[in-house]
């Protein structure tokens, strides 16, 4: 679920702006699945502009203090969301830990990084969500852990179905800044992509595994 229209498709705006999100229908990229897709997305590269990141980690804060108040930390999945993370929970003055894909295989062999104790309540901070696997993943470890997960927030998602089957299943409340419908509208509002590029994107989304086997 997207906060509001405009939140969106101002999200989708400045992500399209600094090549956080490039669409490419005529020469898809290869995903590192195998997968070919007219769509990329690294929203690490947000951190390398202020203004943006400032607005991204703000709107993350403020959405999560009006929704939970303030949970006792905020938790970032490694290692996309761990930038974003800890601009947002300094944003609200809360502690940040991290959470790995798998537990460390020496020193302390940790799986989530940091100081936080059972029975306390996290918010997840996520940067993009595919099928949600990864980011489940650290939900799993941190319920684990006996901490409680309040939801996860993140910037991006790619809106495919089997995502929001996997967070139902997880019980998990899933908030993003904007997901794939609303950048298509921006991209389309700007002539970024074209009226033929939107239908090629539109058939992707809606069916990623046929898309590929053509």
């Amino acid at each position: 679920m997207i906060f509001n229209k405009d939140t969106a498709k101002k999200t989708a705006e400045v992500l399209l702006q600094i090549n956080a999100i490039k669409l490419s229908p005529k020469e898809p990229f290869t995903w590192a699945s195998g997968w070919k897709s007219p769509i990329y997305c690294d929203n690490r590269i947000v951190l390398s502009f202020p203004l943006i990141r400032n607005y991204i980690s703000e709107t993350m804060s403020k959405f999560i203090e009006n929704k939970y108040g303030k949970p006792d930390a905020i938790a970032g999945v490694a290692t996309g969301a761990i930038g974003i993370g800890m601009l947002v929970a300094d944003y609200l003055g809360l502690p940040f830990i991290y959470v790995r894909p798998d537990a460390k295989g020496h020193g302390r062999k940790n799986q989530i990084e940091g100081f936080i104790e059972g029975g306390q309540n996290v918010v997840v901070v996520e940067d993009l969500i595919s099928t949600g696997k990864s980011s489940l993943n650290a939900v799993k470890a941190l319920k684990d852990a006996k901490i409680n997960v309040k939801g996860m927030i993140a910037i991006f998602t790619y809106g495919f179905d089997i995502a929001t089957e996997n967070f139902d299943k997880e019980q998990i409340e899933l908030q993003t800044l904007s997901n794939y419908e609303s950048l298509l509208e921006q991209a389309l509002d700007t002539n970024y992509i074209s009226e033929k590029e939107l239908k090629t994107l539109s058939e992707w989304n809606s069916n990623p595994t046929e898309w590929n086997a053509n």
